[in-house]
């Protein structure tokens, strides 16, 4: 595995056993002359993960893509790689370095779902579910979607024995077709007001189907609770200044509960993801769409909801928060998006501070093109930020330090 690569990140660790030295603009060279090197505009260093033998992508925000350490061999890291040979799941060694095939490629894969306790990965190919062995790469079947149910899995309960997700119907595949790009299909599929099913599937590859919860709406962005098994979170899709769109689901009563309702006209709420502990579901907030921007948290529990307000440059495509959930973290933004500011292209570090965010630049993303996504993710031991960017010519993963570099 580009075995010339993995000599020169010899001695690289995600636990700094290593100490970069040169500092460079990001981006400002493709590719960058060193696979790691200290950001001029920030001062923090950063890493590339991934070699540069084709594009390689790290998950959505929202997918866990981490297992730990057998013993003191390092985490690991799920990761997708394309080559001429199609897309595969790759893991990554994140004390090593060291990359190595899980699956073999596709024409089409997705799913990316990483089973912490399992060790597995879990990923579908056309109608089939599969599931990976991280450490062995056994693979097994899981299931095979019925000619009737057509859909595709997102998710992965606490107790990683369902998968979950959303089905929709033949109509809405047809305007998919027809309007491959977002901009053409978004609002056709949500005037359409189609039916879709929530779902959940057997890990246990018995064939087990469980259609949960129907709804001429677009359901979508479906996430199991880190913590509690039942409770599965989703949203109502399309414009978000049109939408009550977080609601959760308990999968043994089937009761459906709204978690955030609008308060004024074009507020909206979204790209929600739920706080490690499993009791705070956390969210973009603008009130209105674009003039005030925040993020919130409202206790599953009580209802009680708290916000941190944050600067319009400062406004990121994607949140995440921290195993403690002291800190979060942003992928910045660009001209075009909802916050439209001309200054937004930074990986953040937010710290909580009243009733704001204190926001730390740590990565300049000024050469990525956020067409695609950067989508961040803390590392195992909270010392970095993981993400993905195009700033070299291709996409590659790599790693920001927090701690501010002290060459």
């Amino acid at each position: 595995m580009k075995t010339n690569y993995l000599l020169a990140l010899s001695g690289l660790l995600l636990s700094f056993g290593s100490h970069a030295q040169t500092r460079m603009a990001t981006g400002g060279q493709k590719p960058m002359p060193a696979a790691e090197w200290i950001d001029a505009d920030t001062g923090h260093k950063l890493v590339r993960l991934t070699p540069l033998d084709g594009a390689n992508e790290s998950f959505y925000f929202h997918n866990n893509p981490f297992v730990k350490s057998l013993g003191t061999e390092g985490d690991k890291m799920v990761y997708y790689h394309t080559s001429p040979a199609g897309k595969a799941l790759y893991a990554l060694n994140l004390k090593t370095h060291q990359t190595e095939p899980l699956t073999r490629a596709f024409s089409k894969v997705h799913g990316e779902i990483v089973a912490r306790k399992r060790r597995e990965v879990f990923y579908q190919v056309g109608d089939t579910v599969y599931a990976t062995h991280i450490d062995s790469k056994k693979t097994r079947r899981v299931f095979v979607f019925p000619a009737d149910f057509k859909a595709d899995i997102t998710t992965l309960n606490a107790d990683e024995t369902q998968l979950g997700g959303a089905w929709g119907s033949d109509a809405e595949k047809e305007i998919y077709r027809q309007y491959p790009a977002k901009k053409d299909f978004f609002n056709r599929i949500y005037d359409a007001r189609l039916p879709r099913t929530l779902f959940m599937v057997s890990t246990e590859g018995k064939g087990q189907l469980t259609k949960l919860f129907t709804d001429k709406a677009w359901l979508n962005h479906v996430q199991f609770s880190p913590t509690d098994p039942n409770c599965l979170m989703f949203c109502h899709e399309g414009p978000w200044e049109k939408v009550d769109r977080i609601w959760t689901i308990d999968t043994k009563t089937q009761a459906v509960k709204l978690i955030h309702k609008r308060t004024l006209d074009r507020e909206i709420a979204g790209h929600e993801w739920f706080g490690a502990d499993g009791k705070t579901i956390w969210f973009d907030h603008q009130k209105p769409r674009g003039e005030t921007f925040a993020v919130t948290g409202t206790n599953l529990k009580t209802g009680a909801e708290k916000s941190y307000a944050l600067t319009r440059d400062e406004w990121s495509v994607h949140y995440t928060s921290s195993a403690d959930q002291k800190i979060f973290a942003g992928d910045g933004g660009y001209p075009t998006s909802v916050a439209k500011s001309s200054e937004g292209h930074w990986i953040y570090l937010f710290t909580p501070a009243g009733d704001h965010f204190q926001a730390e630049k740590l990565a300049n993303l000024k050469m990525h093109d956020y067409a695609l996504e950067p989508n961040v993710h803390f590392s195992p031991d909270g010392k970095w930020l993981i993400f993905r960017a195009n700033f070299e010519g291709q996409p590659q993963v790599y790693a920001v330090e927090i701690a501010k570099s002290a060459s």
